[in-house]
């Protein structure tokens, strides 16, 4: 049977897929609205398999709040090209995988995977994935998410970079109003800037602190200056050189980056803002999300790339 411009278009609409692409699959299936959409996922999937080779280490972190603010997640999507990442069909698509995550009850990113997608409930999310990668025509992961809920607060978030950093903050708090909120914006763009690795120094281990005191010993032993001085100044050269990276890796440690004397920690400019505002605050953790980070990047030459796919 002919295939009329009409179907063509009603079935690239439906799929987002290319004109090319839905005319085959009308054709191949002699017009069946139903098969042929079944048609370009089965396709999608075969296609997102082909590309599942390709490092996807660029991408975007998108943070999104709860209207109450008691609620947010961050997630991280990864492309293989930082052009597709600034592409709106990529962003949009990000933003739904946010929604996804806001309100999911998966443990672990392999659960999330699994379930329904929420704007095609005949689609796992993993299967909706695919047929982003064949629209897009670029290998796409979803990586990770984070959810952090505040039912004492709110939860403070932070993109930077367009999106290639999300930070969440979890605050406790018995006062909300634009300062405090101002100073969870702040701490958030602290996280974003600096990478502290703990919130306070009690969730630091004991087995990290015997392990950094190892490798500092170590270090003073190979230097024939420092190793000949007496044990108890060995002793407390280390503990003050651990007590410095404790408060280069714990957030409410760190000098904050605002401070008009430089050396005010964020935890002081945390309870500056609680007493101005006589509550009572707690910055309780975070979650800072850096896209691509530990990603292994590839690096190829793009007109060799260029010329595989001629070639291949």
């Amino acid at each position: 049977m002919a295939i009329t411009a009409s179907q063509v278009k009603e079935l690239r609409e439906m799929t987002g897929a290319g004109m090319m692409d839905c005319k085959k699959a009308l054709t191949a299936t002699d017009g069946d609205m139903d098969k042929a959409v079944e048609f370009l996922r089965e396709k999608g999937l075969a296609t997102a398999q082909k590309k599942a080779s390709r490092v996807a280490a660029e991408g975007l972190c998108r943070t999104l709040v709860a209207e109450d603010g008691k609620k947010a997640v961050v997630v991280e999507v990864n492309a293989e090209t930082d052009f597709v990442a600034k592409n709106e069909k990529f962003q949009g698509y990000v933003e739904e995988v946010a929604a996804q995550a806001m309100n999911t009850t998966a443990k672990d990113i392999d659960e999330f995977l699994a379930e329904p997608w929420t704007l095609d409930t005949t689609k796992t999310v993993k299967e909706a994935l695919a047929a982003q990668i064949a629209v897009i025509g670029e290998n796409m992961n979803i990586r990770r998410f984070a959810q952090v809920k505040e039912d004492n607060g709110f939860v403070a978030s932070y993109t930077h970079m367009g999106g290639k950093i999300g930070v969440l903050v979890d605050v406790e708090t018995d006062v909300i109003n634009d300062e405090v909120k101002e100073m969870a914006k702040n701490v958030a763009m602290q996280i974003a800037a600096l990478k502290p690795l703990y919130t306070n120094d009690s969730e630091v281990s004991a087995e990290y602190i015997a392990h950094e005191r190892e490798i500092l010993m170590a270090q003073i032993q190979n230097d024939p200056k420092e190793s000949q001085k007496p044990e108890k100044v060995i002793k407390g050269m280390i503990e003050g050189r651990i007590k410095k990276e404790l408060k280069e890796i714990c957030l409410l440690d760190q000098v904050y980056v605002k401070a008009e004397d430089g050396k005010q920690s964020v935890g002081k400019y945390v309870e500056q803002v609680a007493k101005a505002n006589n509550a009572k605050i707690t910055v309780k953790g975070f979650v800072r999300f850096e896209t691509g980070e530990g990603i292994e990047k590839r690096h190829e030459n793009f007109a060799e790339e260029v010329a595989k796919q001629i070639n291949g």
